[in-house]
């Protein structure tokens, strides 16, 4: 009786559990890593030249992120300070310390200190600091609160669907411009009267009595705030990232 497959069928259910081998493998290489700090930087904390404590320099003296950041409100990119920048304190202000030779080299060579870059934003996506900022996001949205860092660390996972979840609902990240570079401010910190008075009261809450010591939500100032500037961050559009 002739055969009812041909002889290569023998070996068919071992090609099969081949295959599934390889791809199972491949699917849990793919998950491990594009779902692990590995991929998003969460936690990478690498060695500067110059050990620099924001904690110190922000939480303890007062700095305003501006000060070494000055393009952020103006420029698509962020920036980090320059030597000059630095040597307007420290040429009189510890001049003498150990951990800043690299800062002293580089002011006499007029080359840059060599800075490790943190957060990096892929080269096939386009992000505008100052159109954040402008607009009420918050420092703090993107980097946590690194003025209690003493050695800064990508906290955020900053992937697409982390923005997507942010542009979807902007709302949960807005406040007012003032209070941007504010990293250690909360919703209850806003006085209702005054807020309310300068930027209108929430949607829907028109009828609401907002004196006293009624406290405000993040979502009554989001709202608010992405009502009255007509905040309406892409989410669907390809472009507005990627161009």
């Amino acid at each position: 009786m002739a055969n009812l497959f041909p002889k290569w069928t023998n070996w068919l259910p071992l090609k099969i559990l081949v295959i599934l081998f390889v791809l199972g493998n491949a699917v849990t290489a793919g998950v491990w890593y594009y779902f692990t700090p590995k991929y998003t930087r969460v936690g990478y904390e690498p060695i500067q030249p110059v050990p620099f404590p924001h904690d110190i320099h922000v939480s303890q003296l007062g700095m305003d992120c501006r000060y070494c950041h000055s393009f952020v409100e103006v420029a698509a990119h962020s920036n980090v300070p320059n030597t000059q920048t630095c040597m307007n304190c420290h040429s009189q202000v510890q001049k003498d310390n150990p951990k800043l030779q690299a800062v002293r080299e580089s002011w006499k060579s007029e080359l840059p200190v060599s800075w490790v870059q943190i957060h990096k934003t892929p080269d096939y996506v386009y992000f505008n600091h100052s159109a954040h900022v402008n607009r009420g996001v918050s420092c703090f949205s993107c980097h946590d609160q690194v003025n209690h860092m003493a050695v800064v660390y990508h906290a955020k996972p900053h992937s697409m669907s982390w923005c997507l979840d942010c542009h979807r609902a902007p709302e949960n990240n807005l406040r007012p411009r003032e209070q941007v570079t504010n990293l250690d401010w909360k919703p209850s910190d806003e006085n209702a009267q005054t807020f309310t008075a300068k930027y209108g009261k929430p949607p829907g809450e028109e009828q609401k009595d907002f004196s006293g010591e009624v406290k405000l939500t993040q979502l009554e100032i989001g709202n608010t705030l992405k009502h009255n500037w007509n905040v309406q961050p892409p989410d669907i559009n390809c472009f507005a990232c990627h161009r």
